[in-house]
C-alpha cells in the first residue's frame, strides 16, 4: 500500500514538474518569437523603401537598358521596377480627379525606375555614394528617396529594438529560475532517497543516473508539448495576416522559436538537475535533516 501511494505521488510529481517546466518553455518560445518576428518586421519596413530615379523622355532605350543593369547591380538593390510614363499618368489620374494634362496642357510625369532597397542600406549614410553618382549620370532627371522618413523610422527601430531585447533578456533570466526552482524542489523532496543511497555506499554517478534520466524525459516532453502549442499559435498568426504585406513568420522564426524551446528544455532541465543532485550529495547527514 505505502509502496502504491509512493509510486502515485512520484508520478503526480513528475506531471507537475512537466507542466510547470511546459509553461516556462512557452513563454520563453514566446520570447523568441516575438524578437524575431520584430526583426523580421523592421527589415521589411526597411525593404519597402524605395529610391525614384526620375528619367528624362529624350532617354533611349539602349540606355535605358544600360541605367537598369548599372542600378541593378548595385549593392544597396534588392528590386529595380521600371514605371512608363504612360504607366506613371495613369497613377495619378487614380489620384487626381481626372488627368494632369487637362490644366497643364500634357502630362509632367516622366518616366522612373523604382529602386527597392536591401534593408542594411535603408538609411542616408548608406545611401549617400550611390544617390551622389547617381544624380550625375546623364538622362537622370533627379533622385527621390524619403530621407527624413528613413531617419524617422530607423530610429524608432533602434529604441524599439533596444526594449525588446532587455524585455527578452528579462524573461529569460525569470525562465531560467521557474525551471531552477521546479527542479530544485523536486530533487528537494527526494533528498532523504539521496542520503540513504550515500550511505549504502552508491557512487555519485549512480545516485545522479535516474535523476538525470528522469530530467531529460521532462524536458523533452515540455520541449514537444510547448513547441505544439506555440505553433498552432504561429499558424493561427498567419491565417490572421491575410494580405501579408509583411512577412513577419517566415520558416527562419518558426525554427528558431521551435529550436530553441527544445534546446532549453533539454538543457536547463538537465544542467538544473545536475547541480542540484550534485549539491544535495555534498551535504552531510545533519546538513540534509536541518534543511
Amino acid at each position: 500500500m505505502a509502496k502504491k501511494k509512493k509510486k502515485n505521488g512520484g508520478a503526480l510529481g513528475n506531471i507537475t514538474s512537466t507542466i510547470s517546466t511546459t509553461m516556462v518553455l512557452i513563454l520563453l518560445g514566446a520570447v523568441v518569437m516575438f524578437v524575431t518576428m520584430a526583426m523580421n518586421f523592421s527589415r521589411s519596413v526597411r525593404e519597402n523603401f524605395t529610391v525614384e530615379v526620375l528619367l528624362d523622355d529624350s532617354i533611349s532605350t539602349r540606355d535605358l537598358m544600360a541605367l537598369k543593369n548599372d542600378l541593378k547591380r548595385m549593392p544597396c538593390t534588392k528590386q529595380v521596377n521600371y514605371i512608363s510614363k504612360e504607366q506613371g499618368t495613369r497613377e495619378m489620374m487614380r489620384d487626381l480627379d481626372g488627368g494632369p494634362e487637362d490644366f497643364l496642357g500634357g502630362s509632367p510625369i516622366p518616366a522612373e525606375y523604382e529602386v527597392f532597397l536591401k534593408a542594411e542600406y535603408a538609411n542616408k549614410d548608406s545611401l549617400a555614394r550611390y544617390v551622389t553618382a547617381l544624380q550625375k549620370r546623364p538622362y537622370v532627371k533627379e533622385v527621390v528617396y524619403p530621407l527624413d522618413l528613413m531617419a524617422t523610422m530607423n530610429h524608432t527601430i533602434h529604441i524599439i529594438s533596444g526594449v525588446l531585447l532587455a524585455v527578452a533578456a528579462l524573461l529569460a533570466f525569470v525562465s531560467f529560475s521557474l525551471i531552477n526552482n521546479t527542479v530544485r524542489m523536486s530533487i528537494y523532496a527526494r533528498r532523504f532517497s539521496i542520503l540513504t543511497m550515500k550511505l549504502v555506499g552508491a557512487k555519485w554517478s549512480f545516485i545522479r543516473r535516474p535523476f538525470m534520466a528522469r530530467a531529460f524525459w521532462i524536458g523533452l516532453i515540455a520541449a514537444l508539448v510547448a513547441d505544439g502549442l506555440l505553433l498552432a499559435g504561429m499558424q493561427a498568426l498567419m491565417h490572421m495576416n491575410v494580405n501579408n504585406e509583411f512577412e513577419v513568420i517566415t520558416p527562419l522564426v518558426m525554427a528558431a522559436t521551435l529550436g530553441s524551446v527544445l534546446v532549453c528544455g533539454l538543457m536547463l532541465t538537465l544542467l538544473c538537475t545536475f547541480f542540484s543532485v550534485n549539491r544535495h550529495l555534498r551535504m552531510t547527514t545533519d546538513q540534509v535533516y536541518l534543511k
